[in-house]
């Protein structure tokens, strides 16, 4: 009788086969389906804000007025200005430095096609809207804020804080309300992200005061507090009780079972070393520290928490060194090099705002705008200094590169770091954009290939952005790593195997690999010496691998210039 029932009820034979034959059909779908079209369809939505966004700014006051004080200081220096950059190496600057990689070859085409005057400008507020952008904007902005170290897991999440930071980029919310968000937020380090600001000072259960000032000082304020730590500062005004207080700030958070909160019965004692502790009598010489800041003490917020209090001190309206640093650090990642190196230890702002100081005035917009970091970096974009050429005669000796370097005459050369590297890596092996919208075996190939990559090559700048020496082990890596073979390898996948069996003639593959590697068309000397490679290979394919490995190895594919 069982086996009867299960007959009536067993499937006819051809079932599974019709299942795999839909899923297959399926992935195939979903493999086969446009990204470009998905992407046109969102991008439509807000193409006449991106056409209005760009529209002005090389003529904006703020714009002008940067323009002048650079032209200024060449005409004292005698510096000429240097020839002003292509298109094409401006839109590679600028998906370098807000998407940390180079536009493929669809975003190149795409550009081209916009023959309107202002170009440049709708390309940029068209990439401020990506997501891309938010993304690598929040990475580039969490290894000050919260380190390049692991931290505790069980209280630190840097991928929930690095998403929730691009979040807030990507919304176009005002950086100072971000940034109350991350020095006064309470809860859990999962689901109120901001806290990860606090908890990623956190070891063995208990929150580093002292290294929370420190961070708050370099990154908020562009001021080195932290050298007060121990003694008062050895080469500026900052005393050592200006830092303990600033410390003080952060003795009331805690790690509890509900989150970061805040105990108003702790207190910030200083004895041997900095703790939080509660509030009693104190024997020996220790002795408690009450929260201090070291200018503008009218500006600390009163009522809340003493976190609460420092953020409305931080981001208030009058205190210029908020302004001034991340205006500076905006530039910094734009250029490759800060206006003020190191770009954690800036000038003491004058009494006044003043129009011969480039951070006054990027301040001033940056404030007055409603701190919208899109504004700001859409500002640095404008200015002449950005669009210049990185070529220049005078870049040929030493005094003359000084002079040009000290002036801004030309656009500063810059190694790409990691993340750009294999950014940049990522988009030669595509001819379409990667992105969200992609195939996810494309993304997930594309994700181990730069975990894979990023441990191999190392980093090329330190916390704050400073640039390191290059390696030879990094050299290797790029000439000869795994990635490097794949990206060159000529197959129905890769961009290189697409070239080749695409393209018209010998003629059309080089210059395709040209603008796919380096977003430029060859020059005749460089056409003349690498069709070669192409007219007397074996086949198409080979040709194009020994073409795009040249290309990918030369320097100008590892620098923004």
């Amino acid at each position: 009788m069982t086996e009867q029932r299960f007959r009536r009820f067993q499937l006819p034979r051809w079932t599974f086969p019709a299942i795999a034959v839909v899923v297959l059909v399926a992935l195939v779908g979903a493999a086969a389906r446009d990204p470009v079209a998905v992407r046109r369809r969102a991008q439509a939505a807000s193409s006449e804000t991106s056409r209005s966004a760009g529209a002005t700014l090389s003529t904006d006051a703020t714009v002008v007025a940067i323009d002048r004080l650079l032209a200024a200081s060449r005409l004292a220096a005698g510096v000429e200005a240097a020839a002003a950059a292509d298109n094409l190496t401006i839109l590679r600057r600028l998906w370098l430095a807000l998407a940390g990689t180079i536009p493929s070859l669809e975003e190149i085409r795409r550009f081209e096609a916009d023959t309107e005057p202002g170009a440049v400008d709708r390309a940029l507020a068209t990439l401020l809207s990506d997501p891309r952008s938010a993304e690598a904007l929040a990475r580039r902005l969490a290894s000050p804020l919260v380190g390049e170290e692991k931290g505790e897991f069980i209280v630190f999440r840097r991928d929930r804080f690095t998403t929730w930071l691009a979040d807030q980029i990507g919304a176009n919310r005002p950086w100072d309300q971000t940034v109350r968000d991350m020095v006064s937020a309470r809860g859990l380090w999962t689901d109120t992200p901001a806290v990860n600001f606090i908890t990623q000072a956190a070891a063995n259960g208990v929150i580093d005061a002292d290294k929370l000032a420190g961070r708050v000082s370099r990154v908020f304020l562009g001021a080195r507090l932290d050298c007060a730590q121990c003694h008062d500062h050895p080469f500026a005004a900052w005393k050592q009780g200006e830092f303990e207080g600033l410390a003080a700030s952060f003795a009331q958070a805690k790690l509890s079972p509900v989150g970061v909160e805040d105990d108003p019965a702790r207190v910030h004692r200083i004895d041997r070393t900095s703790v939080a502790a509660l509030a009693t009598a104190m024997t020996g010489a220790g002795r408690n520290v009450p929260p201090r800041v070291p200018f503008g003490a009218e500006w600390l917020g009163s009522g809340g928490t003493h976190r609460e209090n420092l953020a409305a001190w931080v981001i208030h309206a009058d205190n210029r060194r908020f302004d001034r640093a991340i205006a500076n650090r905006m530039w910094s990642i734009l250029f490759g090099k800060a206006w003020h190196e190191p770009v954690d230890d800036i000038p003491d702002p004058g009494p006044a705002s003043s129009p011969d100081d480039l951070l006054d005035l990027l301040a001033d917009d940056f404030r007055e705008h409603g701190r919208d970091l899109r504004r700001l970096i859409g500002v640095i974009a404008a200015t002449e200094a950005f669009r210049f050429a990185s070529t220049h005669p005078d870049l040929g000796s030493a005094e003359g590169a000084e002079r040009v370097t000290a002036t801004w005459g030309a656009f500063p050369l810059t190694r790409l770091s990691p993340d750009q590297m294999i950014g940049a890596m990522g988009a030669t092996t595509s001819l379409q954009t990667i992105e969200r919208n992609s195939h996810v075996l494309t993304r997930t190939i594309r994700f181990f290939r730069e975990t894979d990559f990023l441990r191999e090559y190392g980093q090329v700048v330190d916390s704050q952005g400073g640039s390191l020496p290059a390696t030879i082990p990094q050299a290797l890596v790029q000439m000869n790593g795994k990635l490097a073979r794949e990206m060159v390898e000529a197959n129905v996948v890769t961009a290189t195997g697409r070239i080749a069996g695409m393209a018209r003639d010998d003629v059309a593959r080089l210059e395709v690999a040209f603008l796919v590697a380096l977003t430029r068309r060859p020059a005749s000397e460089e056409r003349e010496l690498l069709l070669p490679l192409l007219t007397l290979a074996e086949t198409k394919g080979r040709g194009l691998e020994d073409v795009m490995w040249t290309l990918f190895n030369c320097p100008e594919f590892s620098w923004n210039h």
